[in-house]
């Protein structure tokens, strides 16, 4: 059944354990973990995580690395080694994954225009990845970003015929707000290939909202997200600029829970 969560990058800047930690007193139940930094991935470190949602019966869906921005350079470049070295070190977040119990690794990917992007070896690179990422029994998802090649559904598409169900997907809705996508049409046409929700309202006073400050049809979309998807997580992913509170995100959470248990 669909599961419903907190990503820790809500909390931005404050530093991931205490933020985990945070969220775990507050009694989330789920959560999406955001690593920051190199020592963030020091197995020392990751068990001290491992351990907090233990103690607190939590579980995680995801992890979203920090090295997103250098994926361009290291993964989608013209100098086939990067690929190489890029793919040793996720290994790094594989493994911090298996240590947490997160299923979905969150890819950006490149920010060549999909005009322009050169497709088969976007898919080829992604494949290799996937490909790494299923030998630690992790899915690789792309995330729909605006500025990236994956901002347009068609992109995603694409990717989807070539690759068969390694196409895994992340679906961002403010994200695909700013690319001006509907949502819930990227939802009914890459179906169970979305396996993962990032979740937030939008508006005519912004594009990334608390639930419920906006005109987004959340219950609407997450009927159909059950009927397509039944076994994807979703988390609440609000820019800090976004909430006053941690109260604010339990709220959003709570409604989040309801709103799931009405599908």
């Amino acid at each position: 059944m669909l599961r419903a969560g907190v990503s820790t990058a809500c909390l931005y800047p404050r530093v991931v354990e205490e933020a985990l930690y945070d969220l775990a007193l507050s009694g989330v139940p789920h959560v999406e973990i955001f690593i920051n930094s190199h020592s963030e991935l020091r197995r020392s470190f990751v068990d001290t995580l491992a351990r907090l949602l233990q103690r607190f019966d939590m579980t995680c869906a995801s992890l979203h690395p920090y090295t997103c921005e250098i994926e361009p350079n290291m993964l989608f470049s013209n100098y086939a080694r990067r690929v190489d070295d890029y793919l040793e070190y996720c290994r790094n977040y594989f493994t911090a994954m298996q240590q947490l119990g997160a299923k979905v690794f969150v890819l950006h990917g490149n920010k060549v225009p999909a005009a322009s992007v050169n497709k088969d070896m976007y898919f080829t690179r992604f494949r290799r990845l996937a490909e790494l990422g299923e030998s630690y029994g992790v899915q690789v998802a792309q995330e729909n970003v605006a500025r990236c090649t994956s901002a347009s559904l068609p992109f995603l598409l694409e990717m989807r015929d070539a690759l068969g169900k390694q196409a895994r997907f992340v679906l961002d809705i403010k994200q695909a707000v700013r690319s001006k996508e509907d949502p819930m049409q990227m939802l009914k046409t890459l179906g169970s290939g979305v396996v993962h929700v990032h979740m937030s309202d939008h508006g005519e006073y912004g594009d990334c909202l608390q639930i419920g400050a906006g005109r987004f049809a959340v219950k609407s979309f997450l009927q159909t997200l059950a009927q397509l998807s039944p076994n994807c997580t979703i988390v609440l992913e609000l820019y800090r600029s976004g909430f006053r509170t941690l109260q604010d995100l339990l709220h959003n959470d709570h409604i989040l829970q309801r709103m799931i248990q009405s599908c």
